[in-house]
Parts: C-alpha cells; structure tokens; sequence
C-alpha cells in the first residue's frame, strides 16, 4: 500500500514554513506527497531587501514566486498542484477584500478544484490550517474552510459528481507547528546555554507572541533528520525569507535536542487514534 498525504496551503512559501520537515521525513519513507498552494501569493511583498533576483521581483513577482515554489518542492521531493485562486491581500479598513480574490469566492464555487484533486490524488492523510488560519490572513481562515467542505464533499457522490469518483480522506490535521511549548523549549536551552545571548530581548518578544495560544497539538511528528531539507526549501523562497529571517533563529542542533518534533491537531479521523500520535498515518488500514 503506497500512503499518500496531501498539505493544503494558501500561498506559495507557507508549505515551506508550515509543516516542511514532516512533509521530507515522509518522502524518505516512500510516502507519495503533494502540496496544494491555493492562491499564487501575488499580492505578497518582497521580505528580503538582498533578494539576488531583485529586477524580476519588481517586474512580475507573481511569475518568480512560481519559479521559487518549483524549487522549493523539488527541495522537497514534492507533487505539486496549483489551484489557480489569486491573493485576496489583507482586508481594507472597510473589510472589503478585491473582487474575484480567493477569500471573495463562495466556498462552494472554490472548494470544488480541492474536491478534483482529492479525488485524483486520493490521499489518506490531509493537513490545512484551523480555523484561526495560524493567523487572521483572509486566505490562511478560507484555506481551513474549503480544506474541510472538501474533506467531507470529496466522500459524497452527490457532491460534484463530474468531479471525479468519490474519496474519504481518513484523516485530517491542522498545523499547530508555532506552538508555545516548542518555542519555550527553544527559548530555554538557548539561554541555559547562553544565558548572556544578545537575542534575549527577541526571545522574550517571541515568548510573549505565542504565550496566549492554547496547546491543541495531539501529534508530535519526529523530524529532527530533516530541519536541512526544511531550510532549504525555505530558502528557495527568496523573495519571503531572508537570510536573517526568524525561521533561523536557532541552530538545528539545538532544535534536534530541545524539540525536534513538528506538532499537529487531529481535527478528522474515520479510523481509531490515540489520544497523543507521533504518526499521522498511524491507524489506517489498507482500504483500496
């Protein structure tokens, strides 16, 4: 049986940020992975003042966006599908957001490209955002809505049924990787190691941006072999990640011994799970 997971994400760049090093330790397991990237994060800005392809950013940064998501899944040994939606932005003083974006479409027009690739694809696994969309970006909220309209839509025949024959995804996550008890743990080993750092100031800011979050992570997936495969993917986003960005605020060798886990929220199962899992595959059976 060849497991296959599917990682819905709203812009080019947040597979990387989001769930990277789980998505590399199942490649090397033989797992078949593809990343849905929603939107073509068009609307995005450039983050990195050093950017090498500077010209091309300010001439068409949608078209090198594609041209670093190719990188970044070849980084990461990944399918790849783009859904086609464009960039909704973040919302204007009003709360209007521009006409035809991804967030402005009804979630029954738009969920319906999902439910053709869940169905072509037939994934066991499936992880998106929760409901807070790791944070209030219009796309982040409406990617965590269309992921599970379509988890429940692709099982249903009367659901698009032109759309391809009908597939029950066993189970979905959300990402729950910026998590406060991982960045904790970082913060601690780093300043018991360095307790005269020059980044406690930054620590402490860090701490205090994440201290508020419930811990909602149920799945502790290992992935301290593949934080390298992770940053390299990451740095094929060049335009959003800059050498200094916070993603490399600690070494992986502190991360491999403080917290080498990437975390998750089991939000869907239709087989039986256990109350804390270090497998997102764990409990499916063969039921091709």
């Amino acid at each position: 049986m060849t497991l296959r997971l599917l990682a819905v994400h709203a812009h080019p760049d947040d597979e990387s940020s989001k769930g990277a090093a789980t998505t590399a330790a199942y490649r090397a397991r033989g797992v078949e992975v593809m990343v849905v990237s929603l939107t073509g994060g068009e609307r995005g800005e450039v983050l990195n003042p050093g950017l090498t392809r500077m010209a091309m950013a300010e001439r068409d940064l949608p078209g090198l966006r594609r041209l670093e998501m190719a990188d970044a899944a070849a980084a990461l040994d990944v399918q790849h599908r783009w859904l086609g939606y464009y960039d909704s932005g973040m919302p204007s003083e009003d709360g209007s957001l521009p006409v035809n974006s991804f967030a402005s479409i009804p979630v029954e027009i738009s969920a319906e490209a999902l439910v053709r690739v869940i169905r072509e694809f037939r994934p066991h696994v499936m992880t998106t955002y929760d409901e807070n969309g790791g944070y209030p970006h219009p796309d982040h909220i409406r990617c965590h809505v269309i992921s599970m309209f379509a988890f429940e839509a692709a099982a249903s025949r009367d659901a698009y049924p032109d759309a391809g024959e009908p597939w029950q995804v066993s189970k979905v996550y959300y990402d729950q990787i910026f998590n406060y008890p991982r960045t904790k743990a970082n913060a601690d080993m780093l300043l018991a190691e360095s307790p005269d750092s020059p980044l406690a100031e930054q620590l402490a800011e860090m701490l205090t941006w994440v201290e508020g979050r419930p811990d909602r992570a149920t799945a502790h997936v290992p992935v301290g072999d593949f934080l390298e495969k992770r940053d390299d993917a990451l740095r094929a986003h060049e335009c959003q990640v800059a050498p200094d960005s916070r993603f490399f605020f600690w070494s992986n060798d502190l991360q491999r011994r403080a917290w080498p886990f990437e975390d998750f929220e089991l939000a869907r199962s239709v087989v039986p799970v256990r109350e804390r899992e270090d497998d997102l595959f764990e409990g499916i059976e063969d039921t091709e």
